[in-house]
Formats: structure tokens, sequence, C-alpha cells
């Protein structure tokens, strides 16, 4: 695992400037701290931060192959390294490392830009061609690892954060509007966007290729559901045998390294089922690390204890307090634009304690929207025969008094009523958006607003899966922009702030063509959720926990906004504050601090997405900002 990062003279005339490269790699100094590396070839520098995990003595990068014309950095993991490599050895070639990156080098030199479809990992690679003067920039198909690009003056930069892209001279800190529109409505910035009109995020599964001129980009892999008259047949029964040791399989694969993986227990099913597996795995006790709160709604260390108990794990736990005044500011820095999960509070916190212990641990991501594991899809399911119905309750719903309670039947029943009656893809938005239209453009200051639908958004995603079942392809919508775009990035800078190495056994290639080919009835029937996974891994653990509600690091939010960080958010949110920022309405961000306070409506996603920008851009917006 690695931060990596780069810098191309696009007319091919001279060289990056050390320099520049230097501070690019600097500024990821926390996803590698055991060693930096270099290279300058002609109008191409690569540089990468190295946190050691395989090959630790051999593996520094950049790597290259046997005459030193094919060179690579790669921040990530390839899990049938083993394999291509022995494939790679009878065909002639000589290493000289025991590194899954040296694979790459050798594995593009055989197979030029067809091997990245034989790679099983996570991966963001920065490949520099000498003898064809050809860079290329790759990222895995679920988007597990982040690539950041940017062209300034001629000069083509890349980077695994967009803090280091910051430390290019004259990067503009321009915000992009329609950026600042998709935060509010997702409180995350779906990708190809970024805060900053200068920078992009290279899409999931696409490279982007350099061979003088000017960059193009091509999609080399696209994870998607079958059609429907290709779904899996066979018994639930069968298919839950055969889901349980691809999982296994799965889980091996992840805990290939050179040093000890843990694994991030929230009590839930997939992180559960994590935890059962490495054990079964592992010759030694598995370190297992968990998140409690004194709210006792939110508070599931009982079900992890279970877990941990029923397995010998080495178990490490840490009870949350509600210190986000002094966290919000820390998780800034480490996410470097506005992100709002606040659920990332909790993981950067268990994070720190597994890296305490660990400098790998295995994490749940990807099961809920492989598997059918949110509410949001039984919503979907009921909502043909029920939207009539709650288009008519919605005034006696919306009545209902606010609950500080985790995700409430009064959360739910508003989200429920209000959406129902839309068609599939907006109702879909409406159960998770944060700010509507008509509140964004209240709370946007005018000369600051920008035309973005959050519907036409998914629209493109959506229209590729034509032919797969209606709730496959809103789960699609969701692993290739929620999961990418705030569930995977929450996981990545948590963990890597840490300098800890977060694997997610969830999104392996495998595990995830299996997931995509099953009917609706394993998936998701009536409210039960998750049905085939469950019954997989129900062999493995408590009865509790198989059969509970969904679990996760969630936090008491509302109740803390409403008691001990209130002062806070309305110190962060002051009308000085937004008013000299100029990009949201004082009077607007008054009223709604006001009405979640006095508990006539759960506005604490909201809330919690306003502290997050105003605190960025105070960080990061402005010249010359902290990098």
């Amino acid at each position: 695992m690695c931060g990596i990062c780069g810098l191309v003279v696009l007319d091919g005339d001279g060289t990056p400037d050390r320099g520049q490269l230097s501070a690019m790699n600097d500024a990821l100094v926390h996803r590698g701290p055991d060693s930096e590396g270099y290279l300058l070839d002609g109008p191409v520098g690569l540089a990468a931060r190295r946190l050691s995990i395989i090959d630790i003595e051999g593996g520094d990068q950049p790597l290259s192959n046997e005459d030193e014309t094919v060179h690579v950095v790669q921040n990530g993991e390839i899990y049938n390294y083993r394999e291509l490599r022995g494939q790679l050895l009878e065909a002639g070639h000589r290493f000289s490392t025991r590194s899954d990156t040296e694979v790459l080098a050798h594995l593009y030199e055989q197979r030029g830009l067809d091997c990245l479809r034989e790679l099983r990992g996570m991966f963001a690679i920065a490949l520099w061609d000498a003898r064809r003067g050809r860079l290329v920039l790759a990222r895995d198909p679920f988007g597990i690892k982040p690539l950041y690009y940017a062209e300034v003056n001629g000069t083509l930069s890349f980077a695994s954060e967009l803090k280091a892209l910051l430390r290019q001279p004259g990067f503009s800190r321009e915000i992009d509007l329609t950026a600042l529109q998709a935060f509010l409505a997702f409180n995350s910035i779906p990708g190809p966007y970024t805060a900053f009109t200068a920078a992009r995020k290279l899409p999931p599964g696409h490279a982007l290729i350099w061979e003088g001129g000017s960059p193009r980009l091509e999609r080399f892999a696209r994870p998607a559901p079958v059609p429907a008259d290709a779904q899996r047949s066979g018994s639930g029964r069968e298919l839950a045998a055969e889901l349980l040791e691809t999982l296994r399989d799965s889980v091996r694969a992840h805990l290939i390294a050179d040093v000890p993986v843990g694994v991030l227990l929230s009590g839930g099913v997939d992180s559960s089922a994590l935890a059962a597996l490495a054990a079964m795995e592992s010759g030694e006790p598995v370190r297992t690390f968990s998140i409690g709160f004194r709210e006792e709604s939110f508070n599931e260390l009982s079900r992890a204890r279970l877990v941990a108990s029923r397995y010998g794990t080495d178990h490490h736990e840490l009870v949350l307090e509600p210190d986000a005044a002094e966290l919000l500011p820390e998780l800034v820095g480490a996410f470097d634009e506005p992100f709002a999960d606040s659920s990332a509070i909790p993981t950067f916190l268990v994070s720190r304690l597994a890296a305490s212990q660990v400098k790998v641990a295995l994490s749940g991501e990807g099961g809920d929207e492989l598997f059918g594991g949110y509410y949001t899809y039984v919503a979907d399911r009921l909502a043909p025969y029920a939207g009539p119905a709650a288009t008519l309750a919605r005034p006696l719903v919306e009545r209902l008094p606010s609950s500080s309670g985790k995700v409430s039947f009064e959360y739910k029943a508003k989200r429920f009523v209000r959406a129902a009656g839309l068609p599939p893809l907006a109702r879909h938005h409406g159960w998770k958006e944060i700010f509507s239209a008509e509140a964004r453009a209240e709370l946007v200051n005018p000369a600051r607003r920008a035309e973005f639908d959050p519907v036409a958004f998914y629209e493109q995603r959506y229209g590729e899966t034509e032919g797969a079942d209606p709730l496959a392809r809103l789960q699609d919508v969701d692993l290739g922009i929620y999961l990418v775009d705030d569930l995977l990035v929450k996981t990545d800078r948590a963990s890597m702030a840490n300098s800890l190495e977060a694997r997610v056994p969830f999104l392996d290639n495998v595990v995830a063509e299996m997931a995509l080919s099953l009917a609706p009835r394993h998936r998701v029937l009536g409210f039960s959720k998750k049905r085939l996974l469950r019954r997989a891994v129900a062999p493995l653990l408590p009865r509790e926990i198989v059969h509970g509600k969904k679990q996760g690091f969630s936090i008491p939010l509302a109740s803390w906004l409403r008691g001990e960080l209130q002062p806070f958010a309305r110190d962060v949110l002051s009308t000085e504050t937004i008013e000299r920022q100029g990009y949201l309405d004082a009077a607007a961000v008054q009223r709604l601090i006001d009405a979640h306070v006095q508990g006539r409506d759960d506005l604490s996603r909201q809330l919690w997405g306003l502290l997050s920008f105003t605190i960025w851009f105070d960080r990061y917006a402005r010249e010359p900002a902290a990098a």
C-alpha cells in the first residue's frame, strides 16, 4: 500500500521539476511512512510513498522490468500476483523482488494494456513505458483506490489524494459550483468531479493514457448485473454453499501479507463474516477492532464481542465520546475535499485503534450494495404497491416529532412518504437525498449556484444496465456512485490517514461476479435483506448477528447536535463566517440549526455537511491553503 504521484510535461519537451514532485510526495507521507522513491525519465516523473506490506525488504517503488524500459508505481494490492508471476517466469521474465508491483511491469511488457483485465485486487497504477513514450494511469474496476489528476500550465499531475495536487504551482483553487451542488445533494462529491474545477477523479475501471499530445480515457472494466433472463438458477442451499466458499477464497486472498492482518468489526453480518472467515484461515488469533457509544441504540459492542468470543480473537474496543469538535478539523485535513458522511468519525478512530496493532485490516464495504443490505432496497420494492397510500398519509407522517435515535421510525417514515410516489430512479435518490433542489436553491448564494440534477446524474449509470431486473439496476447505481465516492472514500482516507491499509474482500472480482448474477429473491424479499448472504454465513455466526438489524459505524449525530455539539455548530456556522465565505445564505443556515435543535426535523446530516464544507473552505479553498 502506498501513495503515488507524478508529473508529465505534455508537449514532451522538458523534464518535470524534482522539487515539485518531492513536494507532492511529501503530502502523501501518511499513506506510506516507511520509504519513498522517485523516477525522472524524459518528460515523466513518478514518485511513491510506501507502507511496507509485501516483500518488506525488496518492494520499494518505483519498480521496473529487466531492461528498465517499463517503470511502475502502485497504490494497492494485487491478490493474484503469485499466479501471474508464475506465468511470467514460464514466459522467460526475470524478477529482482517478490513484490506484487514488479509483476505489473512484467505483465504490461508481456500483454500491454490488456494486462489490466487480468488483475485481481485493488489498485491505482502509474506506468511509464519509456520505449513507446506512453504513460498509463489505471484505477481498479470498483474504485477502491483513488486517483486524481489535473492539467496545469502544460503539465499533467496526478496523485492518490487531492492535497498533493495542491502543491503544484499554478493550481487553481476555484471551487467547482456543480460539485458544490452535488455535495449538498449527496454529502460527498461524485466523480469525475472534485471540489476544484482544475482537478478530476479517474473513474473506476478506466485508464488515462498519454502518448504525446492530449491524454485520453479508456474504460477497461465495468462490473454490472447480468440481464434478468441470465440470472443464476439453483436452490438457495446450493447457492449459499457456493457463496460461502467464494467468500472464503476471497478472504484467504486478502490475508496475503508479510505483516499481521486484522478486521474492523462493527458487529454487523458483513464484518462478522469476515472476522469468522479470517479466524478460520489464520494460524494465530486474528486481531479485531470495534467502536462503541454511550447512547444505547448506537452501541453494538455486545454483538462484536459475540464474534470475538466465538473465534478467540485478540479483541480491542474504544467507546466514542462526542468530541467531534476536535475530530472534525482533523477529518477535514484527511479528506481534503468536502465530505460529510458522519460515520467517518468512528471509521477514523477504529482505524487509529487498529493501526496501533496492525498495518492491514479487512473491512466490510460492498456487501450492502452487492447483496441488498439497505432499507432503501426494501422501500424500492414496496413503493410500487404502497406509493398511493404513502402520498395520502404524508400530512400525518410529517407531523411526527423528530427522534435522536438510530435511523428512527419517524425518520424512515418521513423519507418513505416524501419519495414513494416518484419514478424509480427519483424515489431511490429521494430515500437518501440530503438537500432537495428547493432546499439547495434557498441555501446557496444566488451568485454561486449551478444547475445540477442528481437524478439526471444517475441516469447514465442506470441506462447502462437496461435488461437487468429493476432492483439490480438500482443496486448498480449505488455500486458505481455511493459506494465509490462515499463509502470507499471514507474507508480509504480514514485508514490511510492512520497509515493503515484497509482491504475489502466483498469487492473481490469473483464474489462480485456471483452477487451480480443473483435473482432478486436472493437479495431482498419483503422486509428481509441480504437473504442469500445471511444464509451462507449462518453456520459461522451467532443468531443475533445473522438475523439482527443492520449494523455499522454510525454515530448518534442528531443527539450530539442537540446537546454537546450545539455550541460548536453555532460557532462554526456563525453568520459572520458564512457571509465571509460567500457561498451559503447565513439566514437559511441559522433556520436549519434552529429547526433541528427544536426537534421539528432531523437535520443532522444536513448540518454535518455544512459544518464539513465550512471548515474545509477555510483550510483548502482560500489562498494560500494549508496542504
